[in-house]
């Protein structure tokens, strides 16, 4: 498939009094000549419209473990299949994807796929949702809720993994479509953000408490903690105060490892007492559901009962050791609610901490 053949018309842009035309979806507000592409590469102008160059078209298809988006209070143990595109909206120095979300060659995207062939495809493949990852989701949004319609057409869920860079009124038509999400909130500190991912904090906030305050969207966030960047003790004790106050104590909060990559290859990887101590500040704050990612810790990848303190879904990775959460979402030991989405499952139905590669027939 030719770039010209896959090409789609974006939403989401307005002309300016000097010819040129204003991309509205993110923050960024990319304006744009004749033949021009915004920062993230896929949105451009052509033909005095705005085009998506990626409609249709992915990096590949996966099977995880819900718990790799992470995602570990929706479904608990259940399957999604998750694909990306090509493109960003930021421009983070420490990406862990970078291959994908800084790809500038359309034709690496192989695998193409309609949105009725990707739901048809989590259906046959027993996948309780479809995830869009591994580039944010933002970017590609028109193809994602297509996507997200299709699947919920024949009752699969939707999931979007993203840094939360985005407009109010796209913001609010994306997440009419989404039934979870896991946002990045790369810092506490629009320093970090302006420095390290040409972005800005505020934005990041506002979907944050928009997802809390105006939707149904069940959604977890990430840390990735990078040490001497975001990792002191003063900035975890602002971030997690502030999910305290304007989130609540039932939003979950991981944080993750860093590794050396990107344009970060001088930094050392996150020790795994900077995510302990980063867990025990949140918990001080009074944050129920706090974990620890990319480090194997039982205690800080497991979903405990903030009502009885027991252990309910005890982790080891991506494989579920222990499982006592009602289906209605009660802890099975002191019938206190647990906050998330959950179904009747046994240990036995987990998927397991499994990657499985697939193909989809294009349509």
């Amino acid at each position: 498939m030719s770039v010209a053949e896959s090409t789609y018309p974006a939403r989401w842009w307005h002309m300016l009094d000097d010819g040129r035309m204003q991309c509205d979806l993110c923050p960024r507000d990319c304006r744009l000549h004749e033949g021009q592409r915004g920062l993230c590469f896929v949105r451009m102008r052509a033909g005095g419209q705005m085009l998506l160059t990626t409609y249709g078209r992915s990096s590949g298809y996966c099977v995880d473990p819900i718990e790799k988006k992470p995602l570990n209070q929706f479904y608990p143990g259940s399957s999604v299949l998750s694909f990306g595109t090509a493109g960003c909206n930021l421009a983070c120095k420490f990406c862990q994807n970078w291959d994908i979300s800084k790809s500038r060659d359309m034709d690496s995207l192989a695998d193409a796929a309609s949105p009725e062939a990707i739901a048809r495809a989590a259906l046959k493949l027993g996948c309780k949702s479809v995830a869009f990852t591994y580039n944010d989701p933002v970017i590609f949004a028109e193809y994602a809720m297509d996507v997200a319609d299709a699947c919920h057409a024949v009752g699969v869920q939707t999931v979007a993994v993203t840094a939360g860079y985005m407009h109010a009124a796209p913001r609010r038509e994306f997440y009419a479509k989404m039934d979870a999400a896991n946002v990045d909130l790369k810092a506490f500190t629009d320093e970090f953000y302006v420095k390290l991912t040409g972005a800005h904090l505020a934005s990041v906030l506002d979907t944050l408490k928009y997802l809390r305050h105006e939707t149904a969207v069940w959604f977890e966030i990430t840390t990735l903690l990078i040490p001497g960047k975001n990792d002191s003790d003063a900035e975890i004790e602002a971030l997690t105060a502030w999910i305290a106050q304007e989130l609540g104590p039932d939003v979950p909060l991981h944080f993750s490892a860093f590794h050396p990559d990107w344009k970060m290859t001088d930094i050392p990887a996150t020790p795994p007492a900077t995510l302990a101590r980063a867990r025990r500040i949140a918990l001080g704050h009074g944050l129920h559901y706090v974990y620890t990612g990319n480090v194997h810790d039982t205690e800080g990848g497991s979903t405990c009962c903030p009502h009885c303190h027991q252990a309910l879904i005890v982790r080891d990775w991506y494989r579920l050791l222990e499982y006592r959460v009602s289906a209605d979402g009660h802890c099975l030991e002191c019938g206190g609610a647990i906050a998330g989405r959950y179904q009747a499952f046994e240990l036995a139905q987990q998927f397991g901490p499994r990657r499985i590669p697939v193909q989809l027939a294009p349509v």
